[in-house]
């Protein structure tokens, strides 16, 4: 079997986690198992947990991690549920995490899972496909208020209001259904100079939808606060995000265990009862070079951010 799935920054993550041959390790992002496949090339006794809510994934990745048999143990799940599913497998604490905040490139492909704004699909979106809310019923049901501030806060879309009263303006009408019809609702609601951008009219919106749908920025802040206390000392955290507001989100977890103390600067002793548990690797995030890009451009936006639990 092939696998032309592109793993954004696989060596850079690789080099981040610091693989021990015997470490336990989890892939809190399995996709197509780029990620995962490196990580348990690296382990002889070790063992890595791989994590995805998306069923299709498991799968998909689950043949390809075939040959390494019991060094890896698939799990569907949300890795905001990450403490619940390490206490399932009766391990109390981790070598290395690796979470890739992005759409999987199979997912964006498959025009049936309704990501894409280039292809006619059921407004859909869903990354776990049994979860209850999907696009349709965001588009559709949510207020106009509530369209507008998704829109403005997580596509930092500037036509928002726009968008979002002609969405209403629409359902009104007759429902919303097809991800083509939403693009179509989109670009009537915005201005002539907007639709000749090099950037799809529909991107920023599709972007906060999803982010919607599957409350990716809520599974963020959870992770933040539960996967660095998961980690042995001298454990790795990789987080790969997409988009500003995911990456405000890590940084400022990172930075909050980091340099949390509130004590005044001239206090000649710590008093607030801070106690550092993360170092940051990497000052700034690592971002692809241009053999990368020149390979899958979809890696331009990908922010790598590496802290160790001290």
């Amino acid at each position: 079997m092939e696998f032309t799935h592109q793993p954004v920054l696989l060596w850079e993550c690789i080099d981040g986690l610091n693989i021990r041959p015997e470490g336990v390790y989890v892939d809190g992002t399995l996709g197509r198992g780029g990620h995962s496949e490196e990580i348990a090339k690296g382990l002889t006794t070790g063992r890595l947990i791989a994590i995805d809510q998306d069923e299709q994934a498991i799968r998909e990745a689950g043949a390809r991690l075939a040959p390494y048999g019991e060094r890896v143990t698939l799990v569907q799940g949300n890795f905001r549920d990450l403490d619940r599913i390490l206490d399932a497998q009766e391990i109390p604490a981790v070598d290395g995490m690796l979470f890739d905040l992005g759409v999987s490139s199979p997912q964006l492909d498959d025009a049936e899972r309704g990501f894409s704004y280039m292809n006619d699909a059921p407004l859909d979106m869903r990354m776990d496909t049994n979860a209850p809310l999907t696009a349709r019923d965001v588009v559709n049901g949510w207020t106009e208020a509530e369209l507008k501030r998704i829109l403005w806060d997580y596509g930092e879309e500037r036509f928002a209001g726009r968008i979002a009263g002609q969405i209403a303006r629409v359902r009104a009408d007759r429902p919303i259904e097809t991800t083509l019809e939403l693009v179509e609702v989109i670009k009537s609601a915005m201005p002539a100079v907007a639709l000749r951008e090099k950037q799809h009219p529909a991107k920023r919106s599709f972007q906060a939808i999803r982010i919607a749908v599957n409350d990716e920025l809520g599974a963020v802040e959870t992770l933040m606060k539960t996967a660095p206390d998961r980690l042995n000392p001298g454990g790795r955290l990789c987080i790969i995000s997409f988009h500003s507001l995911e990456d405000r989100i890590v940084k400022n977890g990172i930075a909050a265990r980091e340099n949390g103390c509130t004590c005044p600067r001239e206090a000649p002793v710590c008093t607030c009862g801070f106690v550092r548990t993360l170092r940051s690797v990497t000052r700034k995030p690592i971002t692809a070079g241009e053999e990368e890009l020149s390979r899958n451009p979809r890696a331009r936006s990908a922010k790598l951010r590496i802290a160790e639990r001290v």
